[in-house]
């Protein structure tokens, strides 16, 4: 499945459906992006590593299936099936998947509250 681009039309997938896993490293598939939001499908071999770094936009992280650690800003999370994480806009993360690891990441336009 390609990408989709949309405004105001509704899209259904089964996420366990588009998992695919490389030998080594990450795989990423953009499911669906619009200007505010982009949905990406997110697969990581077994012992694969995330170098620290930031975002401009909001993040969430919903795990599918697999198991890894998630250090957001200091912070160690256990990431396994169902866990959902928020990670605010400039906030430095690193990843590192225990086995193998897939989840959606959502980015999404940071709202300025002043």
């Amino acid at each position: 499945m390609t990408s989709k681009n949309t405004t105001n039309s509704s899209f259904v997938t089964q996420l366990r459906e588009q998992i695919e896993y490389r030998d080594a490293g990450t795989f990423n598939k953009v499911l669906l992006k619009d200007q505010a939001c982009q949905h990406t499908l997110l697969c990581l071999a077994a012992n694969t590593e995330i170098s620290e770094h930031k975002s401009t936009r909001n993040a969430t992280a919903n795990v599918i299936e697999g198991r890894g650690v998630l250090t957001l800003s200091g912070q160690d999370i256990a990431l396994e099936t169902g866990v959902f994480v928020f990670i605010p806009a400039n906030a430095p993360h690193s990843l590192k998947s225990e086995d193998k690891l897939a989840f959606l990441l959502t980015l999404s336009e940071k709202v300025d509250t002043n």
